[in-house]
């Protein structure tokens, strides 16, 4: 397993160990030792799988004070992949990072506590696995804006199919805060 650390503080880009031959692969898609060794202390307690169509765009979610930190992944198609930093008093506060995961390239994105976390379908469709360190609480969930300017994500779509939540999520400078981290 190979860990990369991205230009925010505590995301990760994971490629984990693949052995393809003739018949597929295998992988281990989380090895609590491994993730432990790499300095990743945190206890999963919750799977989500979710299918989309190509331009449909989930997010930016949050927990506004019982945050999950997330490990996630493609098993079917791709998705261009973001979190945002939503800690108070972080040197990169308001900044994103995003990264194709796909069924193909079979990386692994972990972002902890404190960001705000959605994807975009750029297959025809894409299906989504994740794992949580807490239980969805939805009265706890927040949410940013896909489109804020002030944060400038560089979506690969203009026009996303998006939720009625999704679309009414504030910006920046209006959310609910501190997330906590």
């Amino acid at each position: 397993m190979k860990v990369n650390r991205t230009k925010l503080a505590g995301v990760l880009m994971i490629e984990p160990d693949v052995f393809e031959d003739d018949r597929g692969f295998f992988l281990e898609s989380y090895n609590r030792t491994k993730f432990r060794e790499q300095g990743i202390m945190v206890d999963f307690i919750q799977d989500n799988h979710s299918k989309s169509s190509r331009g449909v765009l989930r997010g930016l979610h949050y927990q506004v004070q019982k945050g999950q930190d997330k490990l996630v992944w493609v098993v079917q198609g791709e998705v261009f992949d973001v979190a945002v930093d939503l800690r108070k008093g972080s040197p990169t506060f308001g900044q994103w990072v995003g990264h194709t995961l796909s069924a193909a390239n079979k990386r692994q994105l972990f972002v902890p506590i404190g960001f705000a976390h959605g994807f975009c379908v750029t297959s025809e469709t894409a299906e989504f696995v994740y794992k949580c360190s807490d239980f969805y609480h939805p009265e706890d969930e927040g949410g940013l804006i896909w489109n804020d300017p002030e944060v400038g994500i560089d979506w690969p779509v203009k026009e996303p199919i998006l939720s009625g939540k999704d679309k009414g999520y504030p910006g920046l400078r209006d959310i609910k805060l501190p997330v906590v981290a």
